[in-house]
């Protein structure tokens, strides 16, 4: 009977992060994720002759880094977040929930840049070419030198980007485009590790700066291969309540520049803006002191800003009463409200509780918890700081 050798053996692997194993596993060893474990074959070894370089290697002393700086994109805001602007030849992924505002955001970019003599192709695949014009009036980015295309086929993108030779690509978004080439559907796993494949190829090679827009799942991750975040040169994502005007930009990966710096922008009928101190969108305008409100300084990336805590103390007479919060982490305000208990003598056990900050600023950082603190002994004994 002939055996089964290590080589005929089928191997598995995971398509979100890449990890191999020699069985099927229902969840991921490595990130976790259930269903995504799939079988694939083996190539086999073959020996690579040696083949023509595209480019002498040179002393890193001598090579050119002209090429290479930074292009403000016209947005303050946005190349405070990017350490300077686009790099030719950078990928940038900005990913954010539906409404956000990423492509408002993007049209913007996209005519200030246009206007600062760099012709930018913007590729949309989610809406029709004519939904865009019609935006692009409202916010004031009409351009002669931005270029406009509906496109969902790779191929025909980058026949767009020989026919135009941007200095800038937008790509709105890289789940709606696909290869033909590639089985499957738009914004499956292998589609997004293609094109993206492609259009990075693309930009390097021409030294176009690049921009991706990308979705983000349920949990705030963003959907496709998590090879894609190593892809690329820059992620960002772009978050803000919908309900709210504020929208922020952190930088999650950045590799010409800090990641934790935060860009604020604000949301309204004409468009997008930057906001140099949007400390005020985090306060409320009252005339005297109320129980139960405390303002704080916090710091989001390097910069400063002063964001209102608010907290609301009603007795209950439920057996489990209900806590809820809205920009504070639940874990840390539970950790506050034992703090409170233990060692502060207020009694809440029979109390409804809620925490919120104005404005739908998410505070992260832990010198927080002395406002959300103050607020909720502030609310409970009625008493205004």
């Amino acid at each position: 009977m002939a055996r089964t050798t290590t080589k005929d053996r089928p191997s598995y692997r995971c398509t979100e992060c890449g990890w191999t194993g020699p069985k099927w596993l229902g969840r991921c060893n490595e990130c976790h994720a259930w269903g995504t474990v799939e079988e694939f074959g083996v190539p086999k070894a073959r020996s690579v002759a040696a083949g023509p370089v595209t480019a002498a290697a040179k002393p890193i002393a001598q090579i050119d880094v002209q090429a290479a700086r930074f292009r403000p994109t016209g947005v303050d805001e946005l190349d405070r977040v990017l350490g300077g602007g686009l790099v030719p030849g950078a990928v940038v992924l900005l990913a954010g929930e539906p409404g956000v505002g990423k492509s408002t955001l993007l049209l913007d970019v996209a005519s200030k840049s246009a206007s600062a003599t760099a012709r930018t192709l913007y590729i949309t695949g989610e809406e029709s070419a004519s939904q865009v014009r019609l935006r692009a009036g409202r916010i004031g980015a009409l351009n002669d030198e931005l270029y406009l295309a509906a496109e969902t086929d790779l191929a025909a993108v980058i026949s767009h980007i020989d026919a135009v030779k941007p200095a800038l690509l937008v790509v709105d978004s890289v789940q709606t485009v696909a290869s033909p080439t590639i089985d499957g559907a738009p914004g499956g796993v292998s589609q997004v590790r293609e094109v993206t494949g492609a259009l990075i190829r693309v930009a390097k090679e021409r030294g176009i700066a690049t921009v991706l827009v990308g979705h983000v799942t349920k949990d705030g991750s963003i959907a496709g291969p998590r090879l894609l975040e190593h892809l690329v040169d820059v992620v960002l994502h772009f978050e803000g309540d919908r309900h709210a005007r504020l929208r922020l930009v952190r930088a999650i990966k950045n590799r010409y520049g800090t990641a934790d710096e935060v860009g604020c922008f604000e949301l309204h009928d004409e468009g997008i803006t930057g906001l140099t101190d949007p400390s005020g969108l985090f306060l409320t305008q009252r005339q005297e002191p109320v129980s139960g409100t405390c303002v704080t300084v916090t710091l989001e990336g390097k910069r400063p800003l002063v964001a209102e805590v608010q907290a609301l103390v009603a007795p209950s007479q439920m057996p489990t009463p209900r806590r809820a919060t809205s920009g504070l982490d639940s874990a840390r305000m539970g950790m506050v409200l034992a703090v409170l208990e233990r060692r502060g003598g207020v009694r809440l056990e029979k109390t409804e509780i809620y925490t919120a900050t104005v404005g739908g600023v998410k505070l992260t950082e832990p010198a927080a918890d002395l406002a959300a603190a103050l607020a909720l002994a502030g609310a409970a004994a009625d008493l205004p700081l």
